[in-house]
């Protein structure tokens, strides 16, 4: 696992110590972290602030997402990687995709690499949340029903 997945691991765990949904992300151009994110849905009552939204709002107007890669610690959902495709980011690495079934083959369709890691890590970080918060995790995926 390369320092790029690590920070993007960090950014999960901070954001479960504030009590949310512990995925993360960050972005890289030229071998540098240009921004940061956790998803902080739960923390801001936001559903559109997932980690890689906020990672990018973070790096905030860079112009060109040539040679970025954007990483995250769960495979891309639908808005999430409608994101990647609209910035036309070129490569996106996760670190796992069997948590929820994700967005990969949209990005792949517009032309992203995409890598799945398939790390334990992060699998277990996210299993462990969802065993003791299945509500807040159904509301993030969109499956939390009415009663």
């Amino acid at each position: 696992m390369d320092d790029f997945m690590k920070a993007a691991i960090e950014e999960a765990r901070i954001g479960m110590s504030e009590g949310g949904i512990p995925i993360g992300s960050v972005l890289v151009r030229q071998g540098k972290i240009i921004g940061r994110g956790r998803n902080c849905r739960v923390q801001r009552g936001d559903p559109t602030a997932h980690a890689e939204i906020e990672c990018l709002r973070q790096a905030g107007r860079i112009g060109s997402y040539e040679g970025c890669v954007l990483y995250s610690t769960l495979m891309p959902c639908a808005m999430c990687a409608g994101a990647a495709v609209q910035l036309r980011i070129p490569q996106v690495v996760a670190g796992e995709n069997r948590t929820f079934a994700s967005a990969r083959g949209i990005m792949e369709s517009h032309g992203i690499s995409v890598t799945d890691l398939n790390l334990d890590e992060c699998y277990d970080m996210l299993q462990g949340f969802i065993a003791g918060n299945r509500h807040l995790w159904d509301e993030d995926i969109g499956q939390l029903r009415q009663n």
